[in-house]
């Protein structure tokens, strides 16, 4: 592996400094070059699986911006459609799936699981290849929690009330889809480490509206699966997982999930942030309307997060993903920033 890739020296646990930089959804709607070929791809998923299209568009924040990672460029559900449910964005309303019954969980389809994705293997190879070679590519796949909330409700809700009621009348159910997706997941991300992926990432979206005894269950045993089983595989690749939300159970899920750094969301304190990374590196956290202010709530928020965290191992990202509204002139700023930093 290069030795020349800055954020896979800070996941073994260095401290550098500048630290490295990327964001999440850094290919997004905020760019005018993503609006075009979102355009002309058609829809979100055609977008997703077409390997030209998708290529293009995770490199245009790498040739904009030169960030330090690049992460594919996917969605989190192409999981539960290459299981065979059905996915479809609208505008302006987001992902959308008929919701999933407890019958239904037993008879999801994976025998051609990996053929389904084998767009996205070709996109991560295609890549890898055509990265500049100091450039981390990340892979990333989202949480079973996370995935089972939007396959219960069909939809993106405020406090994902229909799948904790789901999961508290019918236990058994719940649990099974919980496993398949862990199963199917952690297959998922082993091919895309084997197409090229450095690091993949894990994205819990929704770690954050469960009590203790659901959290363990649902968020981080499913997720602590995941890590085990690409471990057996791929020993050496680091993994990322990101329970945005959690709070005071950030400590908890990276001690028993295993995850070689910690995503951490902008409302974790930066001492509490602290005391996260002397267990390893940590990930994040600016608040992402920070950025689309711009100006001196920008430069206190790089500087804050610099001044606690960047004598340690720090991945510095946004506490969850750039929003459309944001200027690219506020982006410009915060990658001068950061660079530019001196201790």
């Amino acid at each position: 592996m290069p030795q020349n890739r800055i954020m896979l020296d800070v996941l073994k646990g260095k401290t550098v400094f500048p630290p490295p930089l990327w964001m999440m959804r850094q290919a997004g709607r905020y760019l005018p070059e993503y609006r075009e070929t979102r355009r002309r791809a058609g829809s979100f998923l055609d977008l997703c699986y077409d390997p030209d299209l998708a290529v293009e568009v995770t490199m245009q924040p790498i040739e904009r911006f030169g960030f330090d990672a690049s992460i594919l460029f996917s969605d989190i559900l192409v999981v539960p459609h290459a299981l065979g449910r059905d996915v479809r964005f609208e505008e302006g309303r987001g992902p959308l799936l008929t919701p999933i019954t407890a019958a239904e969980i037993a008879a999801l389809e994976s025998k051609t699981f990996h053929v389904n994705l084998e767009p996205v293997y070709e996109t991560v190879r295609r890549l890898r290849a055509k990265l500049p070679d100091e450039t981390t590519l990340i892979g990333f796949c989202g949480a079973p929690w996370t995935v089972a909330t939007y396959m219960i409700a069909g939809h993106g809700t405020p406090d994902q009330a229909p799948a904790r009621l789901f999961a508290y009348r019918e236990p058994a159910a719940f649990q099974h889809l919980l496993k398949v997706l862990a199963d199917h997941s952690a297959a998922y991300l082993i091919r895309q480490i084997e197409a090229g992926a450095d690091v993949v990432q894990i994205f819990d979206s929704w770690s954050g509206v469960l009590d203790d005894a659901s959290f363990d269950l649902f968020c981080v045993q499913p997720v602590s699966e995941i890590v085990g089983r690409v471990r057996a595989v791929h020993p050496d690749v680091p993994i990322i997982g990101f329970p945005k939300g959690a709070g005071a159970r950030y400590r908890t899920y990276r001690q028993k999930t295993g995850v070689t750094a910690l995503g951490i969301d902008w409302t974790v304190p930066l001492i509490a942030a602290k005391d996260l990374q002397r267990l390893g590196a940590v990930q994040g956290n600016l608040d992402p309307l920070r950025l689309v202010a711009g100006g001196k709530a920008l430069s206190d928020g790089v500087e804050a997060i610099l001044k606690a965290l960047g004598d340690g191992p720090l991945i510095f990202n946004l506490g969850h993903g750039i929003t459309p509204e944001t200027p690219i002139a506020h982006v410009e700023a915060m990658v001068k920033l950061v660079r530019s930093a001196t201790r």
